[in-house]
């Protein structure tokens, strides 16, 4: 990576959500345009520009008046820049996309890798946030825990239209396709609760670790499917994973499978997904993230039954935005002195 020369003021361009009034209800609450990373003081002292905006989308936004002449576009995988290949060409001095947390799927990598950018992500910063998450919407979706909480605000009381469908998470198979940083953590944190525990991944554990954890690996995907009550999905979007979950998929899973999606809502086909709550054969699902994204007003998972949808928010708790502010501003110091970066 080349080096920035003495004096060499950059362009900075940060994309991020505006947390409004939120922005000053805690001081370690970086991850919004108000608070900007936490490193604005530092970059401007250094006489670089940083400019942070949630405008993005479409010709006259506020991102696209910058692209001819930014270096550096940062962003986060909760309120995306897509980078396409129109923007990179147009990027005449782009040299660094960075983003603050996980995920790539944003950037098109093949014009970036073609235009000779650099592209990175806070590695590790936020899987103790998303494996969590995770367990806790297993646990949400197999308690039922989504309609008794919307009876106590509607002012109901029937226990058994919620007890008929809630079940204990102990002695039931849980599977996950993906077993890398996040599916791992998830694993091990559901050891305790009694579970049967499979993965499915390209490269299996060492025996030591999948005796540790108390887990099966399952070279077929298709011959896991089939046993899990719960499926945990943390594979990557790739051209071969997009639309994976289809009708004839899904139709291979257990009926009342309860599905938690916290990796890419592209996976699912999903008007597929539609279908198969509303026949059963999905019995919940619960994620983070949509296709598109952000999700419309009337996207049709909004209205599904027995689902426990939120908008983006796993990986963004206040440890996790502590770990990718420092991760970014390490990564941005790196980039100033020329320092290749961590694989």
């Amino acid at each position: 990576m080349k080096q920035a020369s003495s004096g060499d003021s950059k362009k900075i361009v940060g994309v991020s959500n505006k947390a409004n009034e939120y922005a000053t209800k805690n001081p370690n609450f970086l991850g919004c345009v108000e608070n900007a990373l936490g490193i604005r003081d530092w970059l401007e002292s250094q006489g670089h520009q940083y400019i942070v905006t949630d405008d993005k989308e479409g010709p006259n936004c506020e991102l696209e008046k910058h692209i001819p002449d930014l270096h550096v576009l940062i962003s986060t995988p909760f309120h995306p820049a897509y980078v396409n290949a129109e923007r990179i060409k147009k990027a005449k001095n782009l040299k660094l996309l960075l983003t603050a947390g996980i995920g790539s799927d944003h950037i098109d990598l093949q014009a970036a890798a073609a235009a000779g950018l650099t592209v990175a992500e806070v590695t590790g910063s936020n899987v103790v946030s998303v494996a969590e998450d995770e367990l806790m919407r297993i646990l949400i979706l197999m308690r039922n825990f989504v309609p008794g909480y919307n009876q106590v605000v509607n002012g109901k009381w029937d226990v058994a239209s919620i007890s008929y469908r809630a079940y204990d998470l102990e002695g039931k198979t849980i599977g996950t396709l993906g077993a890398g940083r996040i599916g791992k953590l998830l694993l091990q944190r559901l050891k305790p609760f009694g579970c049967n525990l499979l993965y499915h991944d390209r490269l299996q554990m060492a025996a030591e670790m999948e005796k540790e954890i108390g887990v099966k690996y399952i070279e077929n995907m298709h011959e896991m499917l089939p046993q899990c009550d719960s499926l945990v999905i943390n594979m990557p979007l790739t051209e071969k994973t997009r639309g994976l979950f289809n009708r004839e998929l899904i139709r291979k899973m257990k009926k009342g499978v309860l599905i938690v999606n916290n990796a890419s809502g592209a996976i699912m086909e999903s008007q597929a997904v539609v279908d198969a709550m509303e026949s059963g054969h999905i019995g919940g699902y619960s994620g983070d993230v949509w296709d598109p994204q952000l999700a419309p007003k009337d996207h049709p998972w909004c209205y599904m039954p027995n689902q426990a949808m939120t908008s983006h928010i796993s990986g963004t708790t206040i440890d996790a935005q502590l770990r990718y502010a420092a991760g970014t501003k390490d990564m941005l110091e790196r980039y100033f002195k020329g320092e290749d970066f961590p694989a």
